[in-house]
C-alpha cells in the first residue's frame, strides 16, 4: 500500500509553553500566568500558549494515518531544541517530508521511522517535535496498512510480547497539588501527583514546605481512598530544587531523602530531578554520586533522571552510569518515536527503571500512540497526559490501554478460511 498524499494542520496542544529559566529565577504566578520578562530565546513572555502540528497520511485505501508534532513545556531549556511554533515548521514538512512521502510503498516502522528521523536539513536533524510527529503517522500507516494495532506492530517488529495488564499511570496535578492530589486518590491511580516543585518557594529554603506535603499527602491518602488496599506511589518531580538547597553537599541532600522516605511510610517516594546541574555530564556525575551515598545509607527513594536526559543516548549514558534509579525517557525530547522504544528496552535490558514519560503540552494523538508504544515495552510506569487537569490524561491513556487489552487477540488474525465442499 503506498502513500498518495501528505497534509497538515496546525492545532494547539494540552497546556503551555513555559520559560523554565525565568520560572527558577522567581517569576511570579499571576492566575494562569507569569510576571516578568522571558530570558529564554524564542519565548515573547514567560508563558506561551501550546501548540502542535497534525500530520496525516492518506493512504491509497483512502485510510488516513495520523500523527501529532509536539514539544515539551519547558522548551529551549536543558539542552533541548528550541521553541516549537507551528508556523515556522509546517514549511518544513511541507518541503522535506511530503516529497519523500507521497508515492511511498509502506513498508516496515523501524525502516520508515529510522529514515525520517535521520532527515537533515543544512546540517541539522529536523527539531524533535517534527520527528515525533511524522514517526507517530509512519507508525499508524505500517498499522493500518496491515489491519493491525500499532502496539502488535511494535511488538511484532522488535520482539516484545504486549502487556496483558494495563501500564502503571503517573498522573501530574501542576500547581493544584491539594485538590488534584483528591482526585488521583479517588481514582486509585498508579503513581501520583506530581506536585510541580519548580522553584524554592514552594519547595521551601530548607525544603521544609516538600516535607509537609508528602506528610498530608501520606494522611490524605488514608482519608481519602475508596479501596482499603489502595497503595500509591509517590512520585514528585522537584526541578533541581535540592541541588539549590543543598548545593553540592551530597550527604546533606541524602539525609533530607532519608526524612521524606520517612515522612511517606508506607508509601514507596520516587524523586524526578533532585538536581540541576547545567550539563550533561555534570548531571550523570551528580545522579551517580546521590545513588552511590543512597546504597551506602540505605536510603531507598527512587531517583528520576529527568534533565540533560534527552536524547537515546543520553538515555543510555544515564543507563550506563547508574545516575539515578530510572529514567524518563520524554518522548518529544528523543524525536521519533523509535527512539523511545528503544530507550524503554536498552533501560530494561540493564537494570534502569523505564518511565515513558513525555509532557503535559501534548495532544490527545500523540497520548494514544504512546499508551501502544507503553503496551508493546511495558516500561515501569507511563506518564497519564496531556494537560494538567489530571482527568482528561488520565482518561485518555488508560482507556486507550484498555482498547488495547480488549483487541490485541482479536485484530491482526488471520480469519480461518472455510473448507471447500466436497
Amino acid at each position: 500500500m503506498k502513500i498518495v498524499d501528505v497534509l497538515c494542520t496546525p492545532g494547539r496542544s494540552g497546556f503551555f509553553f513555559d520559560d523554565q529559566k525565568a520560572i527558577k529565577a522567581g517569576a511570579v504566578s499571576d492566575g494562569s500566568t507569569y510576571l516578568g520578562d522571558p530570558v529564554t530565546d524564542g519565548f515573547k513572555s514567560i508563558r506561551l500558549p501550546g501548540e502542535s502540528i497534525s500530520v496525516l497520511f492518506v493512504l491509497e485505501d483512502g485510510q488516513v494515518a495520523h500523527g501529532d508534532c509536539a514539544a515539551v513545556q519547558y522548551s529551549g531549556a536543558s539542552g533541548r531544541d528550541p521553541l516549537f511554533l507551528a508556523a515556522d515548521y509546517i514549511s518544513v514538512i511541507e518541503k522535506v517530508v511530503k516529497p519523500m512521502m507521497v508515492g511511498r510503498e509502506i513498508t516496515t516502522f523501524r525502516e520508515m521511522a529510522a529514515e525520517l528521523d535521520s532527515i537533515v536539513i543544512d546540517g541539522q536533524l529536523l527539531h524533535t517535535a517534527v520527528r515525533y510527529g511524522i514517526t507517530q503517522a509512519a507508525l499508524d500507516a505500517v498499522a493500518k496498512s496491515q489491519h493491525k494495532l500499532m502496539a502488535q506492530v511494535i511488538a511484532e517488529e522488535y520482539g516484545t510480547i504486549i502487556s496483558n495488564a494495563t501500564i502503571p499511570l503517573f498522573t501530574q496535578s501542576g500547581d493544584a497539588r491539594i485538590t488534584h492530589a483528591d482526585k488521583m486518590i479517588l481514582k486509585s491511580v498508579d503513581v501520583l501527583p506530581h506536585a510541580l516543585f519548580n522553584n524554592i518557594e514552594k519547595a521551601g529554603k530548607k525544603g521544609e514546605k516538600l516535607l509537609e506535603y508528602v506528610l498530608w499527602l501520606r494522611n490524605r491518602i488514608y482519608q481519602v481512598r475508596v479501596d482499603d488496599t489502595y497503595k500509591p506511589i509517590i512520585h514528585l518531580d522537584v526541578y533541581g530544587m535540592l541541588g539549590e538547597i543543598f548545593g553540592e553537599d551530597y550527604n546533606a541532600l541524602v539525609e533530607y531523602l532519608a526524612k521524606l522516605e520517612e515522612k511517606a511510610l508506607p508509601f514507596k517516594v520516587r524523586i524526578e530531578g533532585p538536581v540541576d546541574v547545567g550539563s550533561l555530564a555534570g548531571q550523570i556525575a551528580a545522579m551517580k554520586r546521590i545513588r552511590e551515598i543512597q546504597d551506602q545509607k540505605g536510603v531507598n527513594v527512587e531517583l528520576v533522571a529527568d534533565e540533560w536526559c534527552n536524547t537515546l543516548q543520553d538515555v543510555k549514558d544515564f543507563t550506563d552510569n547508574k545516575a539515578g534509579h530510572m529514567a524518563q525517557v520524554k518522548t518529544p525530547d528523543l524525536g521519533g518515536i523509535n527512539n523511545s522504544i528503544e530507550a524503554i528496552l536498552y533501560c530494561k535490558e540493564n537494570g534502569m527503571g523505564a518511565y515513558l514519560g513525555g509532557t503535559c503540552n501534548e495532544t490527545d494523538r500523540s497520548a494514544q500512540i504512546c499508551a501502544h508504544i507503553a503496551m508493546a515495552t511495558s516500561p515501569v510506569q507511563m506518564l497519564a497526559k496531556p494537560g494538567m487537569g489530571m482527568d482528561e490524561g488520565y482518561m485518555i491513556a488508560y482507556n486507550e490501554m484498555r482498547r488495547i487489552l480488549a483487541l490485541k487477540d482479536v485484530v491482526g488474525k488471520q480469519p480461518k478460511k472455510k473448507a471447500k465442499a466436497e
